[in-house]
């Protein structure tokens, strides 16, 4: 049923230490819900539609993005199709449109609140939310949203508190009945993994902007712990929210001096190198063995285009040796 897309498939790892299997380049689908930009539904679906005849076939969208858009134009899209998908737990929508949507960054997101909700109870009824909006009878790999300091400030002691004591016991119970195939966590920072890593066995951690060209931060205890556990990594953001492809953002916010500088500098090497800055910044996750898939957000069919011509770019052994010899990327990053 995937209509014969499947024989351009893209590279593929395993995911920890289940037996599951995702491309080594995915689509990320938070702007598919509005995330900072204004995308329609059928540009959304244009979207999809391209990346599955590139043969890309692993998705992660979650509830949080459009307050349920995105998953709905993506399931629309990948019904009966042969792909692997991941969504997020720990928020549930309630009826009730927000006042100001882009306090949350949010472009005409659909008529709902978010609540947070990290409790056994509260997750299980957000997985199964996500299944009935995207229309989809299986989410392959669940992962819980946003927990974490970064998000929830002096609140996440007991948001993490309802995580370990009840709300990992969901997350488990469906990976051991085999109702999804793995289990993780989707967030922005190191900590918050090292410190679920002592609450119960996680099979990837979907890590946002921790381990990029610009910062490898990830590498002082979280990649090391992870590989002592058997637990993968999925690298989201990859230009750290736009700033390595030419744009202000960083962290979602705008970008601070000091990373416009760095940014700036690495852009410089690549200048030097004749290559685009973007291509680096894609290839350079993929080369840690722990890191099994990098999934950019692209905002449109031509950037996504733009990104599968990047991932083909070759890079010369040099420009990374540059990199580590003026100082801009860390000396014991694995590269391409």
């Amino acid at each position: 049923a995937d209509n014969g897309r499947s024989k351009n498939r893209q590279q593929q790892r395993e995911i920890g230490k289940t037996k599951l299997k995702i491309d080594t380049l995915g689509l990320g689908c938070a702007p598919l819900g509005g995330n900072f930009v204004d995308l329609t539904y059928n540009q959304g679906a244009e979207l999809v539609n391209a990346a599955l005849d590139a043969g890309i076939s692993y998705f992660d969208t979650a509830p949080w993005y459009g307050f349920g858009r995105s998953e709905r134009v993506v399931g629309d899209q990948l019904r009966n199709k042969d792909i692997i998908i991941s969504s997020k737990v720990g928020r549930i929508l309630k009826p009730g449109a927000v006042a100001a949507p882009m306090d949350y960054g949010m472009v005409d997101p659909m008529p709902f609140h978010p609540v947070y909700d990290y409790t056994y109870d509260g997750i299980m009824r957000a997985y199964e939310d996500s299944l009935q909006r995207l229309g989809l009878e299986k989410i392959d790999i669940l992962l819980v949203h946003d927990i974490g300091t970064f998000q929830h400030g002096p609140e996440n002691a007991q948001h993490f508190k309802n995580l370990a004591d009840t709300g990992y016991r969901a997350l488990a119970e469906l990976r051991d009945n085999k109702i999804v195939k793995a289990i993780g966590l989707g967030v922005n920072e190191n900590q918050v993994c090292l410190d679920a890593l002592e609450i119960g066995s996680w099979d990837v951690f979907l890590l946002a902007g921790r381990y990029t060209l610009l910062e490898q931060t990830a590498l002082d205890e979280l990649f090391p712990a992870c590989s002592k556990r058997g637990t993968s990594i999925i690298c989201g953001g990859p230009f750290n929210s736009g700033i390595l492809v030419g744009r202000e953002m960083w962290n979602y916010a705008k970008a601070p001096q000091t990373v416009i500088e760095k940014a700036n500098s690495l852009r410089k090497v690549a200048d030097e190198f004749n290559i685009p800055l973007a291509a680096a910044a894609l290839q350079f996750p993929q080369a840690s063995e722990l890191v099994s898939s990098v999934i950019p957000g692209p905002r449109s069919k031509n950037e996504l285009l733009e990104i599968l011509k990047w991932q083909e770019i070759k890079i010369a052994t040099e420009f990374w040796n540059s990199l580590k010899e003026r100082n801009l990327l860390r000396a014991d990053a694995p590269t391409p």
